[in-house]
């Protein structure tokens, strides 16, 4: 992609998902920084009244919690982090309706876990929830439900959110605001020589050795959870910028092509919908091994899995389950939607589509997974 081409897209983007650490919300104290979260939501407002569509995903309810709570420091146990986050969730939002309505913009609060993005009907509920709340001009404000959802808090991971909620409703820009300027080649804090490095065309094995580990005292995030967002961006096919929010008008300059940050260069073919879907937001539910006539044959030909070339079934699932695609070498290689049980996949390994009938009483399909719900990694 020509430097150009970047900033038009920049430029003319007109969905954009912002996601905002706890770092750029709370102080150290753990409270809220009001000043920080009324500068970040007058922003956000003015690009709405430009006519973008606004979705903003948000850290901070544990912090907020901890702050309410007057606790000093983050609580160890889940019981404690989950009562910090039903107490932190309501003055969040509280706080984003107030500000927002100053300016004349209505808030909506949406809770995701991964059960909504990993089922299939939730996961399309989620997006024609969010395009309704969109059309009605209002301003999503999404988080982890971390009352209820134990995985979530344990993972911590609203960057890999943002991502995903970017990648449901076909998003134009994903932003992670943070602390710092973007990624460096070795950490700043620490490293006087350290050098921001402003374009990312590629997330190679070097790239990944220059994030960090964890976050702030009261953030759970990291580098390292950026880096995980910016691959499932890219392979979305969408833009993603890390910068500082801390920085004046950070948001207007970037979508004037003029701001420091690092920004991830999608891949050039946009995944379709359900395959980002099948690709990032389902969860595997059980494996499938096959030779390596049909892995060549679906990496490099785009073809169907036929259950000549499957040499192995592992997992109890159903059809329209989404699993994992094994080579000989041991590594998985794809990932799609089945045709057939785990059951009736065993039984028909390894044989020809004609004789499918004979053995299981019923032929719904030739392959076990066509090459439309097929995602190559």
């Amino acid at each position: 992609m020509q430097e150009n081409q970047w900033k038009d897209i920049l430029i003319n983007a007109k969905r954009i998902v912002v996601k905002v650490g706890t770092s750029s919300l709370t102080h150290q104290t753990g409270k809220l920084n009001l000043f920080q979260l009324e500068r970040l939501i007058r922003e956000l407002a003015d690009l709405a009244n430009q006519g973008r569509q606004i979705i903003l995903v948000t850290s901070g309810a544990v912090g907020a919690g901890i702050g309410k709570l007057g606790l000093r420091s983050k609580p160890k146990n889940m019981p404690e982090k989950q009562a910090a986050a039903a107490i932190g969730q309501g003055l969040l939002m509280h706080m984003y309706e107030k500000f927002f309505a100053e300016y004349g913009h209505i808030a909506a609060q949406i809770l995701l876990t991964r059960e909504d993005l990993a089922d299939r009907k939730r996961y399309l509920n989620a997006r024609n929830t969010f395009f309704a709340l969109l059309n009605f001009g209002a301003i999503p404000i999404v988080n982890e439900n971390d009352t209820v959802a134990v995985e979530e808090i344990r993972l911590g991971d609203n960057d890999t959110l943002s991502a995903l909620v970017a990648g449901l409703i076909d998003a134009d820009l994903l932003v992670l605001l943070t602390d710092i300027d973007g990624l460096y080649d070795h950490n700043p804090k620490t490293c006087t020589r350290a050098k921001l490095i402003p374009l990312i065309h590629e997330i190679t094995p070097e790239i990944e050795a220059m994030a960090g580990g964890a976050g702030s005292e009261l953030g759970t995030g990291g580098m390292e959870t950026k880096l995980t967002a910016a691959k499932i961006a890219m392979s979305s096919g969408i833009p993603m910028i890390i910068a500082n929010g801390e920085n004046h008008k950070i948001l207007h300059n970037i979508l004037q092509a003029d701001f420091q940050g690092t920004l991830f260069l999608p891949k050039e073919v946009r995944l379709h919908t359900k395959k980002r879907w099948i690709a990032f937001g389902s969860d595997l539910q059980g494996r499938i091994y096959v030779d390596a006539g049909a892995e060549k044959a679906i990496v490099a030909n785009g073809k169907s899995l036929l259950p000549a070339g499957i040499t192995k079934v592992e997992g109890t699932f159903e059809a329209g389950n989404v699993v994992g695609l094994w080579g000989p070498t041991g590594s998985e290689f794809a990932r799609g939607i089945v045709n057939y049980s785990s059951e009736e996949i065993a039984k028909i390994m390894g044989k020809n589509t004609q004789e499918i009938f004979a053995i299981l009483g019923h032929k719904d399909y030739d392959e076990v997974i066509h090459r439309d719900n097929l995602v190559v990694k």
